[in-house]
């Protein structure tokens, strides 16, 4: 297949792999990039936009990433712990004092950013209009009693993360979470991360596509039909507001601040991001890192039990502050490695140990979130080359 982008060399091995996901028609349209050492080595896209295949995807192109979001937000709030702005071990309730009603009092924020807070949902229904106004949903939230005791498991927030956390940032840094991003991550590093998608923006994004049924034509929320319980259907549904037709590929939606699950990115800049969260990198800003490396060891700290079933997800899964840890069944599984995957096959991490930070997208999504076997193959080719360089 023809591809456009730069690929390093000792890195082909990752195009092979690329190449391999579009012409077995495994993806319609994506993107990879893979830095090391602070330097980008792969930077490539190929594939087609659109399922009707009327224009390419190329390295313009910007996706829609659903929850690969959240380990930008997590990010944004290892920042504002490095200024001194949050701390992990306090009470959410100290920086947002509303969030205490209903005994949430002595909720913390390592433990809010781990899943353990109990607020995968809000109390009551919802629409899908006020799903996209961030001060509702926040007043919502802290007003919502937690599902389940605090601290005694944890079950994944798939939407409501995203408020949780960004009303965090907003609280200490007084900037709503979509230009913090802009402003202290994205646009110092050269790259394109949206929460909150510019008008002018919109025509460049790939509209998502469901692998499950294959004959879908739009992008609803979920596949309800494959969720394992009511506690996965309400926290990826919002108690049913998010189950509109094509609310993902909605211009409302882009434009909007839902930071658990509607950021838009390209590859390069997720993988540029995390890159930076380890070392100095690249960009045509010059060379920068985001966080230190007392940071970053307090950011991956693991808050959930090993072998503790996740609530909503119904496996085994490993978070710390905001970011997914190594585990099995997971895409990246690299000992010291961080990150998030995104609904239908979507991920970026870091691997500080090979010095290599990684990102895939995509818009053909499938039934697979943490163990995408098109990103499993462009991960474990990228891992190869790494250590061999």
């Amino acid at each position: 297949m023809a591809y456009e982008g730069f690929v390093a060399d000792g890195w082909s091995e990752v195009a092979e792999a690329f190449a391999h996901n579009i012409d077995s028609r495994e993806d319609i349209g994506a993107g990879v990039s893979v830095f090391h050492k602070g330097k980008c080595v792969v930077d490539i896209a190929g594939g087609f936009f659109d399922k009707e295949a009327t224009q390419p995807y190329t390295l313009d192109t910007l996706q829609l990433v659903f929850s690969t979001t959240k380990g930008v937000v997590a990010t944004a709030v290892a920042m504002c712990v490095e200024r001194g702005l949050l701390s992990y071990e306090e009470p959410v309730s100290l920086f947002w004092p509303e969030f205490a009603a209903h005994g949430k009092e002595h909720v913390t924020v390592a433990q809010l950013l781990s899943h353990q807070a109990g607020l995968y949902t809000v109390d009551g229904p919802l629409t899908y209009e006020e799903v996209l106004d961030w001060n509702t949903m926040v007043a919502r939230l802290a007003d919502t009693a937690p599902l389940f005791p605090v601290g005694s498991t944890h079950g994944y927030h798939a939407v409501t993360f995203g408020w949780l956390a960004g009303e965090l940032v907003r609280r200490v840094d007084g900037r709503n979470i979509g230009r913090f991003i802009a402003e202290e991550i994205s646009n110092p590093l050269g790259g394109e991360i949206y929460v909150g998608l510019p008008e002018h923006h919109e025509p460049r994004v790939s509209p998502i596509n469901i692998g499950w049924p294959r004959s879908a034509t739009d992008a609803p929320a979920s596949p309800p039909a494959q969720l394992p319980n009511k506690h996965l259907a309400n926290a990826l549904s919002l108690n049913g507001a998010l189950n509109v037709k094509g609310g993902f590929n909605r211009s409302d939606m882009h434009a909007a601040e839902v930071p658990g699950a509607n950021g838009i990115a390209n590859a390069r800049s997720l993988a540029a991001m995390y890159s930076a969260t380890f070392t100095e990198t690249q960009s045509p800003n010059g060379a920068m890192r985001l966080l230190n490396d007392d940071t970053r060891n307090k950011m991956t700290v693991q808050q959930t039990k090993d072998g503790e079933v996740d609530l909503c997800l119904q496996t085994q899964r490993t978070f710390a502050m905001g970011f997914v840890t190594p585990s099995e069944k997971l895409a990246f599984d690299a000992p010291g490695s961080y990150g998030h995957a995104g609904a239908g096959g979507s991920v970026s991490f870091a691997d500080p140990n090979r010095q290599m930070s990684f990102s895939y997208i995509m818009n053909r999504m499938k039934d697979s979130m943490f163990t995408d076997p098109r990103a499993v193959r462009l991960i474990e080719a990228a891992s190869r080359c790494a250590d061999a360089s």
